[in-house]
């Protein structure tokens, strides 16, 4: 069996947001940070000159809930995936300052985690 690449998962939980995004309108503000696309270094030095940071999570749902911020998801493969040192650090920071930050492997993880955080459904 094939295994799905990162972006084919991260492309699994936009296609599944925007279809049950009618139903929760919260979904619609589920949005990625484009960290993992692999740039030319001239366009990775105007990224980075315009504020792209190492280290931010793939993902984030900027809804308040449960007392958090909103919830950020670093996505990772199911099969022989790790979270990087500045990865690490930046989700540490996040979860200090109120949000959600976690690591997901696999969009059927990731998608119950957005569940679970919007309360179920």
């Amino acid at each position: 069996m094939k295994h799905l690449t990162e972006h084919q998962e991260q492309c699994r939980i936009f296609e599944w947001s925007r279809t049950n995004s009618s139903n929760h309108p919260e979904l619609a503000l589920l949005h990625a940070s484009l960290n993992g696309v692999k740039l030319s270094p001239g366009a990775a030095k105007k990224a980075k000159d315009a504020g792209m940071l190492s280290g931010i999570p793939d993902m984030f749902l900027p809804v308040p809930k449960n007392g958090k911020h909103g919830l950020f998801i670093e996505l990772k493969r199911k099969e022989k995936s790790s979270v990087k040192t500045n990865q690490k650090k930046m989700l540490a920071i996040l979860n200090k300052l109120g949000y959600d930050a976690c690591v997901c492997k696999g969009a059927e993880e990731a998608i119950a985690k957005i569940k679970e955080y919007l309360g179920g459904f």
